[in-house]
């Protein structure tokens, strides 16, 4: 969805709605674990080799027969690893060949990843601060509070606990191997597996572990990707980046990180496809809204900012997986991996964008979303000179004044308090709110255009009763207006600020100085209209942004299950609110007509009325 709730509407519905659903919990300890292992056997089969260590090499054969076991556990989805590994298993048995068994086990390990869907990097920026905590009760006792391993402790283990201070260990060390080892631990020493972690809280220690030996971060860190940093060690970040930025990556965390989450969307897919195989679609249906809220939703609105079309696309298809699984399921799997593919392909278009770009971008979203405000002020304005009712006017001037200053305060709060609720949801309760009001105030514009002696009455009442209650239906269609626009630039250009913040600040700047300009001439143009049509006009502008909005509101409210999905052979125009959905697009047929059949009913009433008086 494009339109964003107004905060009159979003602090009602606060009330009313939970806080987003977290995403679901993660299947994939299994790949995790057989990929920890191979990992081990990547970096230190060959030191075995070296070593000549009979101790060691029991170890590493140790070590793929676990790999096998844990392969065969996975049945048949792994199934196509098993001969390779039996070859690397019958190699490590001889003490053969550490490059090529080295070679093996990492071709293994993207084999596997790409198999099981497998996520190696968090699905969120980890929070540092929690895994200082979480290292602190965890880790502390063995390895020390500064991860130098000088504990008395340590003397009495053996191999001893690591030190996270030694460029020969860290040096080769990435965030996602020491993700795998504190969830599984290491067979045959005294490092222990902590899966009752949750998968959030084992990323935040693993990355916290590579900061212990870091300085603080002076600068500013080379901008990478949390799968980047989750998957390289910090001799490969100091080789591609310098010696002198690896304490920055290390201690600075991504402020968004798109592909992350694209990849935690992929990921949740597959597994609802699979839950949907194995004959759970209900199962399966909620793995895929999870999927949609949790890691889409997040990166929608940068996506949109490079390919409007594709956001689009991606939304459709979730929704035709989730009629097809209320069905039968027979396209499931095939409209799943024509999703997967649209994912990807998210992935490649949010690489940063030129500050072109994001000042042509941030002009255009304020001229298109300032502009449809400023339609509904403007036609306000008007019908308020020519009913010579000024004192109403500084009800509108303050109604829209108040919506900039509450946008401008959410731009400085970020999306942080949008991002404690499901944004879908929210919408689509205050589309539907927004609807009720527009409805309304139609109807009092409507009824003003066909009662001649209301004009009188408005010169003679001044501050009436009706003046005292169109203010307030004046102040709240001008706020509702202006907010519902400028809280969707502000996060809009929060997710263009990512590419470039100078851009944006310029595009801002041009895009806000052609508006004043469109302004102060459709005010000029609005105050020349004849009463007749500026009423006419004003009834027609409110109630198609009506209609519109009742579209939006209720595929927002379909996209998170809340109202079932009817699909039907329409097309797919997000600037009017029309999808290819029965129940949506007959909701909207429904309100469009409703002043024709209004017009009749009064028509037929009329003549029913006249029929005794000609008798």
């Amino acid at each position: 969805m494009k339109s964003l709730p107004s905060l009159v509407a979003l602090l009602l519905a606060a009330t009313l709605l939970a806080p987003a659903r977290q995403a679901a919990a993660s299947d994939e300890d299994g790949w995790h674990r057989v990929i920890g292992i191979l990992q081990y056997l990547e970096a230190d089969y060959p030191a075995a080799i070296e070593s000549q260590s009979e101790e060691e090499m029991e170890e590493q054969r140790a070590f793929i027969a676990e790999a096998l076991a844990g392969v065969r556990e996975l049945g048949a989805a792994a199934a196509s690893t098993l001969p390779k590994l039996e070859a690397v298993k019958a190699t490590i048995e001889k003490g053969e060949d550490p490059d090529g068994v080295s070679k093996a086990c990492g071709e293994l390990i993207e084999q596997l990843a790409t198999l099981g869907g497998v996520v190696r990097s968090p699905r969120h920026p980890p929070d540092l601060a929690r895994g200082s905590e979480l290292y602190a009760q965890l880790c502390a006792t063995c390895h020390a509070a500064d991860g130098s391993a000088d504990v008395p402790i340590a003397a009495t283990m053996s191999p001893p606990p690591a030190n996270f201070h030694d460029d020969g260990i860290m040096g080769g060390l990435s965030p996602y191997k020491a993700f795998n080892t504190i969830g599984f631990g290491v067979p045959g020493t005294a490092m222990p597996g902590f899966p009752s972690l949750s998968e959030a809280d084992r990323w935040s220690v693993a990355f916290f572990v590579h900061t212990l030996r870091q300085p603080l971060c002076k600068g500013r860190a080379p901008r990478l990707s949390l799968r980047e940093l989750a998957a390289s060690s910090d001799d490969a970040l100091a080789a591609g980046h310098g010696a002198d930025a690896l304490a920055c990556l290390r201690r600075e965390m991504p402020r968004v990180d798109p592909a992350s989450s694209l990849l935690s969307a992929r990921t949740g897919v597959k597994e609802a496809l699979r839950m949907a195989e194995s004959g759970d679609p209900v199962g399966a249906r909620k793995r895929l809204i999870d999927a949609y809220l949790s890691a889409v939703e997040p990166v929608e609105l940068l996506i949109q900012t490079h390919d409007r079309t594709l956001v689009q696309k991606i939304e459709a298809t979730f929704l035709a997986i989730r009629v097809d699984l209320e069905r039968d399921g027979e396209e499931a799997q095939r409209l799943g991996r024509e999703l997967i593919e649209l994912l990807d392909r998210a992935e490649e278009v949010t690489i940063p964008a030129s500050a072109s770009v994001a000042f042509w971008g941030a002009l255009v979203v304020i001229l298109r979303e300032g502009f449809e405000a400023m339609i509904v002020i403007a036609a306000l304005l008007a019908v308020l000179k020519r009913m010579k009712q000024p004192a109403h006017a500084k009800v509108v001037h303050a109604g829209w004044a108040s919506a900039l200053l509450l946008g401008a305060i959410g731009f400085v709060l970020g999306g942080k308090l949008l991002a404690r609720f499901n944004p879908e949801l929210v919408e689509g309760v205050a589309a539907l709110i927004a609807v009720a009001m527009l409805v309304y105030h139609t109807i009092w514009l409507s009824a003003r255009a066909h009662v001649a002696e209301y004009m009188r009455e408005l010169r003679e009442k001044m501050e009436g009763a009706l003046g005292r209650g169109s203010a307030w239906g004046l102040f709240v269609i001008a706020f509702t207006a202006v907010l519902r626009e400028s809280l969707e630039v502000v996060l809009f250009l929060q997710g263009l600020s990512v590419d470039s913040p100078a851009g944006v600040a310029w595009g801002s700047v041009a895009g806000l100085v052609v508006l004043l300009v469109l302004v102060v001439f459709v005010n000029r143009v609005g105050y020349k209209l004849p009463m007749k049509a500026l009423f006419r006009g004003s009834t027609v502008i409110l109630f198609a942004t009506a209609v519109v909005l009742l579209g939006k509101g209720i595929h927002a409210l379909q996209i998170v299950g809340i109202v079932p999905l009817r699909p039907a052979p329409l097309f797919t125009i997000d600037l009017l609110g029309i999808y290819p959905d029965a129940v949506s697009a007959g909701a909207q047929v429904c309100l469009a007509v409703s002043p024709l059949l209004w017009w009749l009913l009064r028509r037929m009433t009329g003549r029913r009325t006249e029929e005794p008086a000609a008798v």
